[in-house]
């Protein structure tokens, strides 16, 4: 959520940035409209507060003159009354900014390109050149059919469709893969926890996914309750409504969870293979940061999101998103793309925001460097991890064999049991 009195005084600034992250029908006039009305319904309140006690204080000495307070009496219960009206007034056009506020999207941070979409994305850096092969390689649906360790029909029959059971080395590639992903991330200073599936809408609207994304949530029957699409959702909000101490950050963690997306809107998009599920698995990292540190810890996080793909040795480049094609919450996004045979092209396998205070100020999560301090708002990030599926199919594309069997990463032996090789 962005501060009321950012809208205030950089009222221009605003307007520009939604209209560059394709926002153009926020009213942010009529925002403003309400806050001024708030502010004078505020203003009469008070005044009529502080003449309700001027009076009450006068009404013993009447008393005690022996007049008649009758009509005083009268004059109290009818300022009661109007002030009564007023603040009922204030709630209701508290609650109405309030609801617009949550739909106003993060102000991007000045080093952000400028974009209408993701052809606007300016690549930063790329490790290693895509995969080449001396025969026609195989995209990776198919060769998980070959291999018999991706079963997209019976999870049809079991669920529905972009839902997969994994079989054999499949399922233990993919398990492998999350390990691993934790274990490099413990290395690096990340604390591993690991979270409920399911989360309160309270916490989906203090990470920026709700009211605006409800469409692409699962949610249960009673409406107050949502499988993750992510778990930036619950890790994040661990520290909702505290205060921390600024000794104490940067805070650092890790987890893993099954991700729950409807993907509303997506249609016709990767409808084979893993790449687009409506349940998938990952790894995601979580800081919370001081306002000065956090575009630094940006850059650190990207680079052990990429540590991982690093360490299996896939192709990927990274690529600094425009305005036009970043997420809701963020100020400024890295996606890293790892580059999948099957496609011709690179796809995305993390994400890497600075949310600044955006989270924080809805989540009311702040810290105090010392005890005398006013509190502020901390600064949070999240990253993928990486996603756990678009590995597994990014490896059984990038290291297929001409006989069909898949070689294993060295950086995943371990993890497979000594198994190097899916045949």
């Amino acid at each position: 959520m962005l501060d009321i009195k950012l809208i205030r005084t950089e009222t221009e600034k605003v307007k520009e940035a939604l209209k560059n992250r394709n926002s153009k029908d926020i009213d942010i006039d009529g925002l403003l409209q309400l806050d001024n009305d708030r502010r004078a319904l505020l203003f009469n309140v008070e005044q009529k507060k502080a003449q309700q006690n001027t009076v009450s204080k006068q009404i013993p000495m009447y008393k005690k003159e022996g007049r008649d307070t009758t009509e005083i009496f009268a004059q109290m219960r009818e300022l009661s009354d109007s002030i009564k009206e007023d603040d009922e007034k204030v709630r209701e056009i508290d609650e109405k900014i309030r609801n617009i506020m949550l739909t106003i999207p993060n102000i991007p941070d000045e080093s952000v390109p400028i974009g209408e979409s993701d052809a606007e994305n300016v690549e930063v850096r790329k490790f290693s050149e895509p995969t080449k092969f001396d025969f026609e390689p195989k995209a990776h649906w198919d060769i998980g059919k070959d291999l018999k360790i991706l079963d997209p029909e019976t999870a049809a029959k079991i669920t529905g469709a972009r839902f997969h059971v994994y079989k054999g080395l499949g399922a233990k590639l993919e398990r492998a893969i999350v390990n691993y992903f934790l274990d490099t991330h413990g290395k690096n200073g990340y604390n591993e926890v690991f979270t409920p599936f399911l989360v309160h809408r309270n916490s989906m609207v203090g990470t920026g996914q709700l009211p605006k994304f409800e469409e692409d949530a699962f949610k249960l029957s009673d409406g107050d309750y949502f499988l993750v699409p992510t778990a930036e959702v619950p890790v994040t909000n661990m520290y909702r409504d505290e205060i921390l101490s600024g000794d104490d950050l940067p805070l650092k963690y890790c987890a893993y969870t099954a991700c729950f997306r409807a993907e509303a809107g997506s249609a016709g998009r990767d409808t084979r293979g893993l790449i687009r599920q409506h349940q998938f698995n990952k790894v995601e990292l979580v800081k919370f940061a001081k306002p000065e540190q956090s575009f630094d810890e940006l850059e650190e996080m990207t680079n052990e999101a990429e540590r991982v793909l690093q360490g299996l040795g896939l192709p990927y480049r990274v690529v600094c998103l425009s305005t036009g094609d970043m997420g809701f919450s963020s100020a400024k996004t890295y996606d890293i793309e790892v580059w999948m045979p099957s496609y011709g092209r690179y796809v995305e396998i993390s994400s890497c925001s600075n949310c600044v205070d955006f989270q924080a100020r809805r989540a009311n999560i702040k810290f105090k460097n010392t005890p005398k301090d006013k509190a502020q708002f901390v600064h949070t990030l999240n990253g993928s991890g990486v996603a756990v599926g678009r590995t597994t199919a990014a490896i059984l594309e990038n290291y297929q064999n001409a006989d069909g069997s898949v070689t294993v990463p060295k950086a995943l032996v371990p993890y497979m049991g000594g198994v190097t090789v899916i045949k």
